[in-house]
């Protein structure tokens, strides 16, 4: 018989340790998740509203932050409502369908961070060829596989997930991983070890092209005073951002599978929500600040706003 059929619910014991303090965190969660909210939301609409910001950089870090409230949509709402809560438990398809959410936005970020790197490739050693590499037509083609691509994956991982026989409901984190998940598998895990291991190094192969690319970036903006410019402007923080993201999903990926138990809860916590935390509220604000026309827009808005207020 298959247990599925009666697991209904999974509790979630990374909560245990945060018990005593979870008022201040609930209240610094909610905090984080309106600052998400508003430097993403605003970044968007800008970008959306002003028309000398519709090229292809731009197009690319408005799909980052659209991703970025895509992916804690499905953590924030649900961990906020845990924090005030006595039980902390998860419906069988509300946990795949956090596990969906979470690591589809995680892998269309390296998506969209490839895009940038090749935008940024072809504005510095190719500039002549830019705007006939760079056309509307293929960049609405990379922008709809940058997602469907990452989308698709998620979906093979989570079928194949689906079909395990599970013997037990227990879950050490904060919110659903499906490490976690298939760790709870009475039968046989082999095939959803090979297709993981396939998209974990497949989204490695991303910080390698990514990292490539950055070399030849290096090499030819040295060249030139514009060159360098350029790269110091647009180049930096994606960079950040790469690394960033990297570092904390490799992290929870590694640590998932083979970290040690004697790891204290509280450093597990952090580790495991630092990729939902820190890149959807740096991303935007570094990008809003080193970029040139998107600060420029930012401080002509705030111009406008004082000189509003003054003239009232």
């Amino acid at each position: 018989m298959n247990n599925t059929l009666f697991l209904t619910i999974f509790s979630l014991s990374g909560f245990n340790e945060t018990m005593n303090h979870r008022v201040y965190i609930f209240f610094l969660a909610l905090l984080c998740y309106c600052v998400i909210l508003l430097v993403n939301i605003s970044l968007i609409l800008i970008i959306i509203f002003d028309q000398n910001l519709h090229e292809p950089m731009y197009i690319f870090l408005c799909n980052l932050c659209i991703n970025g409230l895509y992916g804690t949509a499905g953590f924030y709402p649900k961990f906020l409502y845990d924090l005030l809560s006595s039980s902390h438990v998860i419906s069988y398809a509300g946990c795949l369908l956090q596990v969906f959410v979470i690591y589809s936005y995680a892998t269309t970020d390296f998506s969209i961070l490839v895009l940038m790197a090749y935008d940024r490739y072809v504005a510095i050693c190719r500039p002549l060829e830019y705007h006939s590499v760079m056309t509307k037509h293929r960049v609405a083609v990379l922008v709809f596989f940058s997602w469907l691509v990452p989308l698709s994956c998620e979906v093979m991982v989570i079928v194949l997930t689906s079909t395990l026989e599970l013997c037990g409901s227990h879950i050490e984190k904060l919110y659903c991983e499906n490490w976690s998940v298939v760790k709870l598998a009475c039968t046989s895990t082999i095939t959803n070890n090979i297709v993981g291991f396939i998209v974990i190094f497949f989204y490695l192969g991303h910080d390698v092209f990514i990292v490539c690319t950055y070399v030849q970036l290096v090499k030819s903006s040295l060249k030139s005073t514009e060159g360098r410019k350029k790269f110091m402007q647009t180049c930096v923080p994606h960079l950040l951002c790469l690394f960033n993201v990297s570092a904390a999903l490799l992290f929870d990926l590694m640590y998932s599978r083979y970290g040690s138990k004697s790891v204290s809860q509280s450093l597990k916590n952090f580790m495991a929500i630092q990729f939902l935390t820190i890149p959807p509220v740096i991303n935007p604000i570094v990008y809003g600040l080193k970029l040139t026309k998107v600060r420029n827009r930012i401080i002509s808005l705030c111009v406008k706003k004082k000189q509003v207020k003054v003239s009232s």
